[in-house]
């Protein structure tokens, strides 16, 4: 009952955000709410959310839109969040001075954040065999 998946090849775009500064534990939380939405709900949620870095997400965001829509010739309204995941930077470190000579290490993170944008098509949209994740069960 091994059920095999093919790949089926659909136009992508994706844009990558370099040097934020925030931990990754934490613009993971705002890059986990948008995954798997359509571009225009992940723009809404990111607009009026209360976090800090929701402008910066979605400044990625609208960067992946428009290499879609230059690039790659993309309808904007069939596009949906494929994936957007996190990795680590770079770290600043300084010292704090503390009682009695000594220092206590402050760590200061950057993150990446990755944000990769999915074209469907018609046949994704009506649920015809096709999920969102752009697997066919055969």
């Amino acid at each position: 009952m091994n059920k095999k998946t093919k790949e089926i090849s659909k136009p992508t775009s994706r844009a990558i955000g370099k040097m934020i500064r925030i931990s990754p534990y934490k613009l993971n939380l705002e890059a986990k709410s948008i995954r798997g939405k359509k571009v225009d709900d992940a723009l809404s949620y990111l607009e009026f959310s209360k976090k800090r870095i929701s402008d910066t997400v979605k400044d990625t965001l609208e960067s992946a839109i428009a290499n879609a829509e230059n690039n790659h010739a993309l309808d904007i309204d069939k596009l949906y969040v494929d994936e957007a995941f996190v990795g680590k930077n770079m770290v600043m470190k300084r010292w704090r001075a503390r009682a009695r000579g000594r220092a206590a290490k402050i760590l200061k993170p950057f993150s990446q954040l990755t944000i990769c944008l999915l074209y469907t098509s018609d046949a994704a949209d009506e649920g015809l065999g096709v999920d969102l994740g752009g697997r066919r069960i055969i």
